[in-house]
């Protein structure tokens, strides 16, 4: 097979060359059957949007191209076995709990995670047993898993079924996840890892190490958002024998669309190979970019400071800390301008970076100079850098999900709520991580942390959060 060959997509393509009349679905007919006036913004994507005709295979009993375009796949990342997913990262954490986890065993997450994998836990029945990461001073951030941490709750909890871990977060943060894969593979347990913002790892040189290269088992990653995939788009990779293959092929035909969308396969097919052509010229051209970006954004130190690159941080991703400002009024500050960011916390806004130079640097140094008016002129936000969440280390939910599904729920006001039991998880979004998780015991650290986000203007995955929080009756 030829790395510059894209299988799926050629099939598509020779599809559409055939000029089928259609008498199947999808009903748009290959966008013959769409409303007239938005034809042309559709129009082409249309064209690819097919469904199992011969010749176009089946992603659940894959044959032809897309068999052929998931050992490309393959082959590039170096796994064992790969597989396209079109429900997003989220689905891949979902497979990989319930493929290792029956109700009640132990697992160890990492506490910063996904609300995926919380959901993934709660599906299964799981019992997890959660470790924080660090915090870091020169990232500003609970940012470092350590190897130590790893063990010591792999000592605490003995009958874990697998160490889930998320590298690197969501700002290009990474740690030694060798040594903990190591320590993980010696009490002969798999080590799971959503890289959801790590897919370009496998360029090598430039990026840090990849979770597969780390020793990983089991991988995740949103190609869609590192890579030049669509939306929803995102790769499963198995790197060990540590895992079932065919649980996760199981879990995978659950809870993937039986009707799963081609030109978001497509694209995972033009990712990689994307990626594989990817050589010493563009690494090159990329270095060049982001150093000129960098250099821009530095000459506006009188409004934030942009964190210092490091050899464990991806260099596509550009934290800027505020100065005179909270992060949220940073950011809205930069759209304001035209200059769309990532997201916000209260003190930092992240920038992202693609794998090519994207953006015009003149227009970018232009629309830069109209950021201090539009910083003077905008909502006072509150601007109060509140103390960060004490986080233990290794930590345990008050009660199974099992108990938690018979148990009443009532709400209660922000100022009532420390010493209560979590009823529902608190999610700012982005990052979609919880601050406060379903089934943990609520502090006064948390009230103040939740009521000072939303003086901010933090956005919550939370309905009416401004008037509580739903918590377990009779705590």
């Amino acid at each position: 097979m030829k790395e510059n060959y894209a299988p799926l997509y050629e099939a598509l393509m020779n599809n559409i060359n055939k000029k089928p009349i259609s008498f199947h679905v999808p009903g748009h007919k290959y966008g013959r059957v769409f409303p007239k006036e938005f034809s042309p913004g559709f129009e082409t994507i249309l064209k690819f949007d097919a469904t199992e005709v011969r010749g176009l295979d089946d992603l659940h009993a894959p044959e032809e191209a897309i068999k052929e375009a998931l050992q490309l796949a393959s082959d590039f990342f170096q796994s064992k076995e790969t597989f396209f997913l079109v429900n997003g990262t989220t689905v891949g954490n979902l497979a990989m709990i319930l493929s290792v986890c029956q109700p009640g065993d132990e697992i160890i997450v990492q506490r910063n995670c996904h609300k995926s994998v919380l959901n993934g836990l709660e599906l299964a029945g799981a019992s997890p047993v959660f470790i924080a990461p660090r915090y870091e001073r020169e990232t500003g951030r609970y940012s470092s898993i350590l190897a130590k941490d790893v063990e010591e709750a792999l000592s605490r909890h003995p009958n874990s079924k697998a160490v889930f871990l998320t590298y690197p977060d969501y700002f290009g943060s990474t740690y030694d996840l060798e040594s903990i894969a190591d320590i993980v593979h010696h009490s002969n347990l798999p080590l799971l890892v959503d890289e959801a913002h790590g897919v370009h790892f496998h360029l090598g040189e430039t990026f840090p190490k990849s979770a597969l290269a780390s020793g990983a088992d089991v991988v995740v990653q949103s190609a869609h958002k590192m890579s030049p995939a669509m939306t929803m788009a995102s790769f499963l990779h198995i790197g060990g024998d540590r895992i079932d293959a065919e649980g996760i092929r199981h879990y995978l035909q659950i809870l993937q669309s039986s009707s799963p969308s081609y030109p978001l396969m497509a694209s995972l097919d033009l990712a990689r190979f994307y990626m594989a052509s990817w050589g010493n010229r563009e690494r090159k051209e990329l270095r060049q970019f982001t150093k000129n970006v960098r250099s821009i954004l530095d000459s506006y130190d009188h409004l934030f400071t942009v964190k210092p690159s490091h050899l464990n941080v991806d260099p596509l991703k550009l934290t800027l800390e505020a100065e005179a400002c909270s992060g949220y009024e940073l950011a809205e500050a930069l759209d304001a301008v035209g200059i769309v960011p990532e997201m916000a916390t209260s003190e930092q806004v992240l920038l992202v970076l693609g794998l090519g130079p994207s953006l015009d640097l003149t227009d970018l140094n232009q629309r830069l100079g109209s950021l201090e008016w539009q910083l003077k002129n905008s909502s006072n936000h509150a601007t109060i850098k509140e103390n960060h969440l004490p986080l233990p280390v290794v930590q345990n939910l008050e009660y199974s999900y099992f108990d938690m599904r018979k148990m009443m729920v009532e709400k209660v006001d922000w100022s009532d709520a420390a010493g209560y039991v979590a009823a529902e998880a608190i999610i700012p979004y982005p990052p979609g991580i919880p601050m406060i998780m379903k089934g943990e015991r609520i502090s006064e650290s948390h009230y103040q942390k939740v009521t000072a986000l939303i003086k901010q203007g933090a956005r919550f995955q939370n309905k009416e959060i401004e008037q509580g929080i739903r918590v377990f009756k009779g705590e």
